[in-house]
């Protein structure tokens, strides 16, 4: 305990950066309680360093207290509006560039299936394809190909 005392300030920086690790490795920025915990117990740390603040554990405790709301208290909306953003880009894979031939005739109400790497993706177009035809994949949705003449 006493070697803690010692060397209080560096014990926060470490501290702190362990929860910082923590909040983005494994909780993957989901909650910010870890994350403001740690960006106060790096400041006071390096507050302590510095001798700026008094390296005493009430200073830290009342210091850590204090910060850690403030940052809360700023960060929390700008954060979570972060979060909030989304790209619904179309991503491209694999899957764009597969082609074959139909087995049976598409249209828009059939239920027809394409077995491809060990999972039966049920086709879809936008247009009647008679059977036959080659026709390539142009998007992916969960479980379903959709497919137009190649």
């Amino acid at each position: 305990m006493a070697f803690l005392l010692e060397h209080l300030a560096q014990a926060l920086i470490v501290v702190g950066i362990a929860c910082l690790i923590i909040e983005v490795t494994v909780l993957g920025f989901a909650t910010f309680v870890l994350f403001f915990l740690g960006l106060s117990l790096v400041i006071s740390g390096g507050l302590m360093y510095a001798e700026l603040l008094e390296q005493t554990w009430l200073t830290a405790l009342w210091f850590n207290a204090l910060v850690t709301t403030l940052l809360a208290i700023f960060l929390w909306e700008p954060l979570k509006r972060m979060q909030e953003v989304t790209d619904n880009k179309e991503v491209k894979s694999d899957f764009a560039e597969l082609t074959f031939t139909l087995e049976k005739d598409l249209n828009t109400d059939s239920r027809i299936f394409h077995n491809y790497s060990g999972i039966a993706w049920q086709l879809k177009s936008k247009q009647p394809i008679s059977a036959g035809t080659e026709v390539k994949v142009v998007k992916k949705e969960v479980g379903a190909f959709w497919v137009e003449p190649n």
